[in-house]
């Protein structure tokens, strides 16, 4: 009979008894949080992880405690990459095809969040060309290492209520820019590319899924006051129909849980092509207010193959 689990839930309950020993797992973002606790979780089971991280001075000090905790064969190595960059990304993906060496999850964790209106070193509006773009590039790129079985899980979030993508201004050129609107833009892609990248991978056995971790105190918030956060939470609660239990912030075990509960523990024809949150598939909820479920333009199959052509344009390759 298979475990249940839920918000609650955190790495080690989800993977326990799971034996990775010779599991590949590529995770984006180890320098801090959900990354690292994810890459510590893994491992300790005996995945081989490749973290990748931008600081990689930051990643080394970081993923100490991974190192320190690796049982059964496993282990950590760690690679350079800068979403933020199309150049680091396609220096990252090209260094990992050559080495020609497959990998059995990729997880999509690295991000940001609700920063100041700028661009990455490509001109893109920061939240999308770091969370959606620089994901997008580097993922195609290293499509073909995925062995058939394997998984992409991309990190979205609950902020994608916020806003659909945007493909007709996508830099925030014509339209006002809201931090949490552009955030909202982003997580969005995520879960899109997740239902394109599985809708095109299924055949050769490789499915993706978006996940949500839940609220989490974590660097992602660094561009955020105390203050902010607050109000954010008030307005979350505010927004709820009555009687919904009152936001409450996840551990960071706790937040990681879904990632690797989707990557590794849930049945692949149960997640490929959909959007997790407690460590289940959410529901299609369209009410824009309530903080739970996925919202329908996020999953739609005809938005996530015109974000896909979308994509391919701005960063000018075709996958």
């Amino acid at each position: 009979m298979a475990k249940t689990f839920g918000a609650e839930s955190t790495t080690d309950d989800v993977l326990d008894g799971v034996d990775l020993a010779g599991k590949r797992i590529l995770v984006t973002g180890v320098s801090a949080g959900l990354g690292v606790e994810t890459a510590r979780a893994l491992a300790a089971h005996g995945a081989l992880v490749v973290g990748a991280a931008r600081d990689l001075h930051k990643a080394r000090g970081a993923t100490e405690q991974v190192r320190a905790g690796v049982a059964n064969g496993g282990g950590l190595e760690l690679v350079e990459l800068d979403l933020a960059s199309l150049t680091s990304v396609r220096a990252c993906a090209d260094a990992l095809v050559a080495a020609g060496k497959s990998f059995d999850l990729v997880i999509a964790n690295a991000g940001v969040m609700a920063c100041p209106k700028g661009a990455t070193a490509d001109g893109f509006e920061t939240q999308f060309g770091t969370n959606h773009l620089g994901h997008f590039v580097f993922v195609n790129r290293i499509a073909s290492l995925l062995k058939p079985g394997a998984r992409l899980i991309n990190l979205s979030s609950a902020g994608h209520r916020y806003s659909d993508v945007d493909l007709d201004d996508p830099n925030f050129v014509r339209t006002p820019y809201t931090e949490f609107g552009a955030y909202g833009r982003s997580k969005t892609a995520n879960i899109l590319f997740a239902v394109e990248f599985d809708r095109r991978h299924k055949a050769g056995g490789v499915r993706a899924a978006a996940v949500h971790p839940g609220g989490i105190r974590t660097e992602l918030s660094r561009h955020m006051t105390p203050d902010a956060l607050q109000q954010l939470i008030e307005s979350i609660n505010a927004s709820q129909p009555v009687g919904a239990p009152p936001f409450k912030w996840k551990s960071i075990p706790q937040g990681a849980a879904t990632s690797v509960w989707a990557g590794v523990v849930a049945p692949a024809r149960d997640v490929g092509g959909l959007y997790c949150e407690d460590c289940h598939v959410a529901e299609i909820v369209g009410d824009p207010a309530v903080r739970g479920g996925v919202r329908p333009y996020a999953l739609d199959p005809d938005r996530a193959k015109a974000l896909w052509a979308k994509s391919e344009e701005m960063v000018g390759e075709r996958f």
